[in-house]
């Protein structure tokens, strides 16, 4: 059936996956307003994230067009299938990008000045994996930047960040690393074919998912990190106990013979990590 204009484009930016990185933006929040942060504050955090992650997207598609046509998995997207024009998705980044700036220099002259370093992680992500392996950690650290990111703007500067915040960022970057690569492990075989680099092409799926599970080990200390220098109560802890839990049944979602339940492991799972660790976080502060 054929979708609304304002579908694809939805579609195209993939934006039901800001779930991943905006909770953690909210946590980064709580944790440097002690649980007050203003209302203005939120909004334009919230709407620099959604516009970055909107630029970032609409990018990768514009600079993915011809790998993306050329796999099956992928062919059906709007691009490769004709439905926005590749000029389009590029228009598209550009203006994204450009309200980013501005919501940036909104916050204050420090995100202002760190906005094009911003962009330049997030465009240059796409090219990554045309000459890395890495690509999977360029990722990682790409939404990382929305922790890390949100505690300079609710400080209006760099005060604390090697501590709480980092950890929070470091938590973001082995999670987003870890559950990137069990999704890369389906094009496994296209990606080595076209010579194109990822930990599955040149390590096999089962090396990558081992590597995805000794990632979300590190991502599970990393949070206990911030909830000892935080000094974080009882909801934070036991948050981390079921964040656990979800990690694990993630993992056993799937296997290098089994990739079926990949869309549940990365989506599913993932969002209900985000939100779960946000809601518990908020309980923390609140109660």
């Amino acid at each position: 059936m054929r979708t609304s204009w304002l579908g694809d484009y939805l579609a195209l930016v993939r934006f039901s996956h800001s779930i991943f990185a905006l909770p953690f933006a909210w946590i980064s929040l709580l944790l440097a307003t002690a649980g007050r942060p203003g209302f203005g504050l939120v909004a334009l955090v919230a709407a620099a994230a959604v516009s970055a992650r909107t630029a970032a997207m609409a990018f990768n598609r514009w600079a993915d067009r011809s790998i993306d046509a050329a796999n099956p998995r992928t062919r059906g997207r709007e691009i490769p299938s004709g439905r926005i024009a590749p000029w389009k998705a590029l228009a598209l980044a550009v203006l994204a990008g450009g309200l980013f700036c501005l919501i940036s220099a909104l916050l204050g002259p420090t995100c202002l000045l760190l906005s094009p370093v911003v962009l330049l992680v997030l465009f240059g992500y796409s090219y990554t994996k045309r000459w890395s392996w890495l690509c999977h950690f360029v990722l990682g650290l790409a939404l990382a930047l929305a922790p890390l990111g949100a505690w300079i703007a609710a400080k209006d500067g760099f005060d604390g960040i090697l501590g709480t915040p980092l950890l929070l960022g470091l938590a973001v970057l082995t999670w987003v690393a870890g559950f990137d690569l069990i999704y890369a492990c389906q094009d496994e075989e296209f990606d080595r074919g076209l010579g194109l680099h990822s930990v599955p092409a040149r390590f096999g799926r089962a090396g990558a998912l081992k590597l995805s599970a000794s990632l979300h080990g590190a991502t599970l200390l990393f949070l206990a990190g911030v909830g000892w220098t935080a000094d974080l109560g009882g909801f934070w802890w036991g948050g981390i106990v079921l964040a656990a839990g979800l990690l694990i049944h993630e993992h056993r979602l799937v296997s290098p013979s089994d990739l079926s339940r990949v869309d549940a492991a990365f989506f599913s799972m993932n969002g209900l990590f985000s939100l779960l660790l946000a809601l518990l976080a908020s309980l923390d502060f609140w109660f």
